[in-house]
C-alpha cells in the first residue's frame, strides 16, 4: 500500500455489500444498499493539539462502522476506497 494518511485521517475499504436479504431474497446488483461496515487499510499518526499528539483509536485491520455520506472516495490501482477523519468513525465492530 502507497497511500499513508496525513493528521488524523483514515483510509478504508468498504466491505462487500450482501448478495441475499436475511429472507433469502436475491438482490440484483441496482438494488444492493452500499454497506457502512468498512476494514481500516492505514491510518495516520493522530492529530495534534495542543503541542500534544492523540493517538489513533483505530488500527489497520479494524472493522469499522462510519456515516453513509462521510470521506471523500478516492480509487487507486483500480480499488475504490474512502478517507475520513478519525471523528467521522461511529464504531469499531468487535466480533
Amino acid at each position: 500500500m502507497n497511500i499513508r494518511p496525513l493528521s488524523d485521517r483514515v483510509l478504508i475499504k468498504r466491505l462487500e455489500a450482501e448478495e441475499t436479504t436475511k429472507s433469502g431474497i436475491l438482490l440484483a446488483g441496482a438494488s444492493k444498499e452500499k454497506p457502512q461496515e468498512a476494514e481500516v487499510v492505514a491510518v495516520g499518526p493522530g492529530k495534534m493539539e495542543d503541542g500534544n499528539l492523540i493517538a489513533m483509536e483505530v488500527k489497520p485491520g479494524d472493522i469499522v462502522l462510519f456515516s453513509k455520506y462521510s470521506g471523500s472516495e478516492i480509487k487507486y490501482d483500480g480499488t475504490e476506497y474512502i478517507i475520513l477523519k478519525q471523528e467521522e468513525l461511529l464504531a469499531i465492530i468487535e466480533k
